[in-house]
């Protein structure tokens, strides 16, 4: 794991500008640092000693140095991938995954994509074309951000090694924070930098004389497989998950895993048989996970380290955490992943999770809408709109929201795992609202790559190029980069993938649970209470944080301020706040969105980050 960064062309203090870029992102990789500077490119790397500690230094070349990689992943099957290119007649010098990764370009060119097993952003440059190639991981474990000026490519792990670059000038993506309101997390191409992209996931880049070409090498494809059994899957789950754990242990520093209270990281922490697991929890008992994991440890034979998080440490700690995210981020629970990847950071490198069940598997409860909002789909579509259109102008009542939300066509109502502000209340609050997009000009293209499926297939989709992209797996790596703990995702894998993707939606979401099928595979493994545990999320108590007299002036203060004014009109989202400090409506996650950005914004515009 480590953090890469650089830059094409030759500039007169090349050298100085990259370790500035270096610099920015050493919490990526504290163990060492490498360059390679020549008149097309310089390049940069940040390394955090996992595997091969002593030959994984970076930069790599091949045999004749020619071509020069830096990589920031890891590659599961890489001793395979080694297998296969020494009978090729490749030399390797080291036994490092990165070193497999530039032989295999070299045999194979982009045609090495698909036949990988890991999480990945690498470059390589190739001196003697003169070409710069990279590529992203298949469902965007880790990120890469680039940008174009003067004829040149910039690029990075993380934003703060682009802002850097000599001349580059900050400014707010409006549009991004227009969209931002809506899903909770940074959802354009373009980021909240204007001028700075994201890579998209399973997709490669070639740059040459100037010119950026990308193209998708992959995509996930949903395909049932009606005629299995529910057993055959469930045997198929487990099988490609042991494998896939035991391709997640390999490491030459010691491995532990996260656990909360839900079945995802309990079926990864049971099946790696690690020595340390990882919890955090909440001074509420609502809110704390802390007994529940240290029981489930003591009764699977694992050590548990826990952190019980205070209330003045989580606010606290909000600047930090916008800072480490590059982007504005609203979800509450990052500020728990970062006081996890805190405490695992302490005893292990690495830590396994369990990111992407939900959405391979279909553990969202609201996967269970279709089926609850089944009596009235089924009627025609002129008498539900009718229906949605009174129950707008209801009073607040029991069922108003179920008449609203059954009016609507799934590709309306569903846009990812969260739903913030509407279209017309981003018009209300926002000084200079753009009105580009409406929330289904984004999901629309997804949606209709998948219009044959069932609805809950739908919104799996929805959430794996969405909700898993922009809040899940980013929030992943960057609160635990933050810590230099490299964070790995065994239901990620693409062999798990291929397993759920022909799971009938009857064995994912049924009247009993979510995730069915995984569940009962998760049974081998758990005891009952955790195998059949409803999903929670993380919860955090932020709705009663809000309605506190202190917490309630700072993010008071912050909605009254200079910069609160140069986006918002004020009056509109210190009404978010008054009325819930008064208990008229819960508009806790509204206010936090907005107060994000606005902690975001003075990390990257008021102050120097």
């Amino acid at each position: 794991m480590c953090g890469i960064c650089g830059f094409t062309g030759r500039l007169a203090t090349s050298e100085e500008i990259l370790e500035n870029m270096k610099n920015k992102i050493i919490h990526r990789g504290p163990d060492s640092g490498g360059s390679y500077i020549d008149d097309g490119v310089s390049m940069g790397f940040r390394r955090l000693s996992i595997i091969d500690l002593e030959g994984g230094h970076q930069p790599i070349y091949n045999e004749t140095r020619d071509m020069v990689i830096t990589f920031n992943g890891e590659i599961y099957n890489y001793q395979e991938l080694r297998e296969d290119l020494i009978a090729k007649g490749h030399v390797m010098g080291s036994n490092a995954d990165t070193e497999v990764l530039l032989h295999g370009y070299e045999e194979y060119g982009e045609d090495l994509l698909p036949m990988l097993r890991g999480m990945f952003t690498f470059v390589i440059w190739d001196a003697k074309n003169q070409t710069l190639f990279g590529a992203r991981d298949f469902f965007g474990i880790k990120p890469f951000y680039y940008a174009l000026q003067d004829g040149q490519m910039i690029y990075g792990s993380e934003i703060k090694s682009i802002l850097e670059y000599p001349n580059f000038k900050r400014a707010v993506n409006n549009e991004a924070l227009e969209n931002y309101l809506t899903f909770q997390y940074s959802v354009l191409p373009e980021t909240f930098f204007k001028g700075v992209f994201r890579l998209m996931p399973a997709h490669c880049f070639t740059f040459k004389n100037g010119k950026l070409k990308i193209k998708r090498y992959w995509e996930p494809k949903f395909q049932n497989d009606e005629k299995k059994s529910l057993d055959e899957f469930i045997e198929e789950i487990d099988t490609a998950m042991q494998d896939s754990v035991k391709k997640h242990k390999i490491s030459d520093v010691e491995v532990g895993s996260f656990l909360s209270s839900g079945v995802d990281s309990s079926y990864v922490a049971a099946s790696f048989h690690g020595d340390k697991t990882f919890t955090v929890g909440f001074d509420y008992e609502k809110y704390n996970e802390i007994d529940f994991a240290k029981a489930l440890s003591e009764k699977i034979g694992i050590e548990n380290h826990s952190k019980l998080i205070t209330t003045e440490e989580y606010w606290e700690t909000l600047g930090k955490v916008q800072y480490h995210m590059d982007e504005p981020l609203a979800d509450p629970s990052a500020i728990a992943l970062y006081f996890v990847s805190q405490t695992a950071a302490k005893y292990v490198k690495v830590a396994l999770s369990g990111e992407g069940a939900d959405e391979f598997f279909g553990g969202y409860n609201i996967y269970r809408e279709p089926h609850d909002l089944r009596p009235l789909t089924r009627l025609p579509r002129p008498i539900r709109r009718s229906l949605g259109a009174i129950a707008k102008r209801l009073p607040k009542m029991k069922g108003k929201n179920y008449l609203i939300r059954g009016s609507k066509d799934l590709e309306e109502r569903f846009i990812g795992n969260a739903f913030m502000l509407t279209e017309e209340e981003r018009e209300r609050i926002l000084k200079k609202p753009t009105g580009k997009y409406h929330h289904t000009l984004l999901t629309r293209p997804f949606y209709d790559k998948v219009k044959d499926q069932d609805d809950v297939t739908k919104m799996q989709y929805i959430d794996i190029h969405f909700w898993l992209i922009g809040d899940i797996l980013l929030k992943a790596d960057k609160m635990s980069m933050a810590h230099s703990l490299e964070v790995r995702v065994p239901f990620l894998d693409r062999l798990v993938f291929d397993v759920a993707r022909t799971i009938p939606t009857k064995y994912k979401v049924n009247e009993e649970n979510t995730k069915y099928a995984m569940r009962q595979a998760a049974h081998r493994y758990l005891p009952d209470m955790v195998a059949e545990k409803k999903k929670l999320g993380f919860p955090v108590p932020i709705r009663i944080w809000l309605k506190e007299d202190k917490y309630y002036h700072m993010v008071k203060e912050s909605f009254t301020s200079k910069a609160a004014q140069e986006f918002f009109k004020t009056n509109e989202i210190v009404k978010y706040l008054e009325e819930h400090r008064e208990g008229k409506e819960d508009n806790s996650r509204k206010i936090w969105t907005i107060y994000m950005f606005l902690v975001w914004h003075k990390q990257y515009f008021e102050e120097t980050a």
